[in-house]
């Protein structure tokens, strides 16, 4: 009877395309391959990651506004384009700056940027907007051909991303699965916990210049990093120094 039952259960998650997920034993990803690292350029993050984000899993930007979370993320997007890989970024509420992007050294001939909605002018329900948003980004992890592919969920409301299934990271997960790209979720605090990818919690330190309250301006972020990875048994803080600020 145990073994029927045991048949029926991963026939079912067959079915589903999640039997990877409990009834398969994945590879170890204590990998030294160069290859199957996408570098963040920034030495004491790479240090601490042992060579970067692993290709074919899902990782996370996680952080409050201010933390460095974007800044982090277009350093990491210029970093591939530097490569000759090609980037995309999901932009669910349509807060990029393109000033930030162009002052990171991103090659915008390599990077696809697919624009959402903002919440609130738009008129669209929030729910609505995050799911075109997801199915954009399926989208792009199913043609392929991508070094790195980021989703920024930042501005989304905490309700509505406590709201997503948790399937929906296994599914993006199984999607890239063996492929030669990482996908990355920025988000307000740790949303998929994937098993195999990396998550960053960032908390940033803002640095001024000028001593006058109103002839002070911001020059950049101090930002510290927690790397936390169950299945690289990676966990520990980093700090990166100070990145220009965008405000992300």
């Amino acid at each position: 009877m145990a073994n029927q039952a045991l048949a029926l259960l991963e026939s079912a998650l067959r079915d589903r395309k999640l039997d990877r997920t409990l009834t398969s034993a994945l590879p170890s990803l204590e990998r030294t391959d160069p290859g199957a690292l996408v570098p963040s350029d920034v030495a004491a993050l790479d240090a601490c990651l042992r060579g970067g984000l692993p290709r074919g899993q899902l990782s996370e930007l996680a952080g409050p506004q201010s933390s460095g979370r974007m800044t982090l993320l277009l350093q990491m997007i210029a970093a591939a384009a530097r490569r000759g890989e090609l980037t995309a970024l999901v932009d669910t509420c349509d807060r990029l700056d393109v000033g930030s992007v162009v002052a990171a050294g991103v090659d915008l001939d390599r990077l696809l940027w697919i624009r959402g909605a903002d919440v609130v002018p738009s008129g669209s329900a929030p729910e609505r907007i995050v799911d075109r948003a997801l199915k954009a980004l399926n989208l792009v992890l199913q043609a392929g051909g991508f070094g790195l592919v980021a989703i920024d969920l930042a501005e989304v409301p905490p309700l509505i991303l406590k709201r997503l299934p948790f399937t929906t990271w296994l599914r993006v997960q199984r999607t890239i699965e063996g492929s030669d790209t990482a996908c990355v979720l920025v988000t307000p605090e740790p949303l998929a916990r994937s098993a195999g990818g990396v998550t960053l919690t960032l908390a940033g330190r803002p640095t001024w210049a000028g001593t006058a309250d109103r002839s002070r301006r911001l020059t950049g972020l101090d930002v510290g990093v927690r790397v936390m990875s169950p299945r690289r048994r990676m966990d520990g803080e980093v700090s990166i120094g100070a990145l220009a600020t965008d405000g992300h």
